[in-house]
């Protein structure tokens, strides 16, 4: 199969492309559901310790149920009607039954983690390494939405990302064990000791842990020789944007800015280009 693939490649890029819409789809579902059910267990983990009865009359919410359905009218989302970017075109961005507008964040996610999907099958070849690589792609496209949404970033993800990365590397999968074990320490251990500088200077809290554990997951798939690059581009795209935010817009100073979203952006282009981006910076400064 794989053989069959590295010589069609066309049909592995479609391929890849098709697979990427419809984790595009369901990245959707977990976006909009995972925060909820974080919310729903934090509510019952605080009525166990106040020894309070647990609520009963709570629908099932899960990333399987219940199925898709209008918000505003309850009407279920059919077969026909959930078909990644193209439903929504045939449906002209409008619910079938109450024609209440559907967000256009819907398409943009499927498409971005296609493009995204098929930029990953271009650069690797068909193996593990391509596999690792899109899952990779997808959980950081989750973790950067859900960032954006609700400043969180959670541990059902960065922590099964962190642990895959290390055991992906007992094979050197994409970097040696050594300096992924060295990158997971260090790359939670930099943004921690800025958070604890930061507070003890200025009395508020920068960045949240799930930023240090996003960092360490990144160390841990890519080895610590990619950290500084990570931490650099992040740092710089977040900078630029916050303060473009606050002269084009207005936006308050002290309205947190999530940072998860350039982690996971310079993780990814670290995971395609590092090498290339490490070794012209290297020739640049003399040092290559």
């Amino acid at each position: 199969m794989l053989s069959f693939l590295q010589q069609n490649l066309a049909i592995y890029l479609i391929f890849s492309g098709l697979l990427g819409l419809t984790i595009g789809s369901f990245l959707n579902v977990v976006i909009l559901r995972l925060p909820r059910m974080m919310e729903r267990q934090w509510q019952r983990d605080c009525l166990e310790l106040l020894k309070q009865p647990a609520t009963t009359d709570e629908e099932r919410l899960d990333l399987a149920y219940p199925p898709s359905r209008c918000p505003q009218c309850g009407h279920q989302i059919r077969a026909w009607e959930n078909i990644p970017v193209i439903s929504w075109l045939l449906l002209r961005g409008r619910c079938s039954d109450c024609t209440t507008p559907i967000s256009t964040r819907y398409p943009l996610v499927e498409a971005a983690t296609a493009l995204l999907t098929l930029i990953v099958a271009y650069h690797f070849d068909p193996g593990w390494q391509v596999l690792a690589a899109m899952g990779f792609t997808w959980a950081l496209i989750a973790l950067t939405m859900i960032d954006f949404d609700t400043q969180l970033l959670p541990d059902n993800i960065t922590l099964p990302l962190l642990w895959s990365g290390l055991l992906l590397n007992l094979d050197g999968l994409f970097s040696d064990l050594e300096s992924a074990v060295i990158g997971a320490a260090a790359g939670y251990l930099t943004l921690w000791s800025v958070y604890q500088i930061f507070k003890r200077i200025t009395g508020k809290e920068g960045m949240g842990y799930g930023d240090f554990k996003l960092l360490a997951a990144i160390g841990a798939w890519l080895g610590w020789q990619y950290l500084p690059l990570t931490i650099m581009a992040s740092a710089l795209v977040g900078a630029l944007l916050g303060i473009s935010l606050i002269l084009l817009r207005g936006r308050e100073r002290n309205l947190p800015i999530p940072f998860g979203p350039y982690l996971a952006a310079a993780g990814w282009i670290a995971m395609l280009w590092g090498d290339s981006i490490n070794h012209a910076y290297l020739q640049w400064s003399g040092l290559g």
